[in-house]
């Protein structure tokens, strides 16, 4: 919803600033305004997922001035530049180094809530991911050597027989082995369970690497 996302302004422009704060807010968005980069850098809170909505001219510190503080900070929110009209070389400068998408200015309220609304769409995309990624490595974490053993066999599509050939145990320990696996990565299926490893960063076990 909306109303849940947070948005920031960064620019040095007073009425290009109020006019994207007052269209965005309308539009139901959480809006905060800065006149700098300065300023944005020292009051944004890096652990609530927002967008950035940036102007390329500023004074004391450019777009992608902040755009790399940003980076360097481990900030990565979807950047919207706001670039003057000639300016297309420095918005793909900005686009390298990692902006969602660049408006020339004047631009019309719908490219702007269009542009907005994809960059969302993008950050909730990549939050569920980390939110799957980081679910996935704790579960794998509570496996014991021998199970992230099995999990490998499994990533690695061997059956039990191959996988007890390899880690020299019996069928029925990979078995049992196996089971554990399933019930620690609260997984369903065995499908379920290498989506699970794969996304953990499981590496396959190379069969005859014994």
């Amino acid at each position: 919803m909306p109303s849940r996302r947070t948005l920031h302004i960064v620019d040095d422009d007073d009425d290009v600033r109020e006019s994207a704060d007052l269209l965005l807010g309308a539009s139901g968005y959480n809006v905060t305004a800065y006149a700098s980069g300065v300023e944005f850098l020292a009051k944004v809170d890096p652990a609530i997922p927002a967008c950035v909505l940036l102007d390329i001219h500023m004074p004391q510190m450019d777009g992608l001035e902040v755009q790399r503080r940003m980076a360097d900070r481990g900030i990565n929110f979807p950047v919207i530049v706001l670039t003057g009209q000639g300016d297309i070389s420095i918005a793909v400068r900005a686009m390298k180094h990692g902006a969602f998408e660049f408006l020339e200015k004047p631009y019309l309220n719908d490219q702007l809530l269009e542009a907005v609304h994809d960059a969302f769409v993008k950050l909730e995309a990549t939050t569920e991911d980390r939110a799957m990624t980081a679910q996935a490595k704790a579960g794998v974490a509570k496996l014991t050597r021998r199970e992230s053993e099995v999990l490998r066999g499994l990533l690695a599509g061997l059956p039990n027989k191959l996988i007890a050939y390899e880690l020299d145990i019996s069928v029925r320990t990979v078995e049992i082995y196996r089971a554990n696996v399933m019930d620690k990565l609260d997984a369903r299926s065995l499908s379920a369970a290498v989506r699970i490893a794969l996304s953990a960063g499981v590496e396959p076990l190379v069969a005859g690497g014994r």
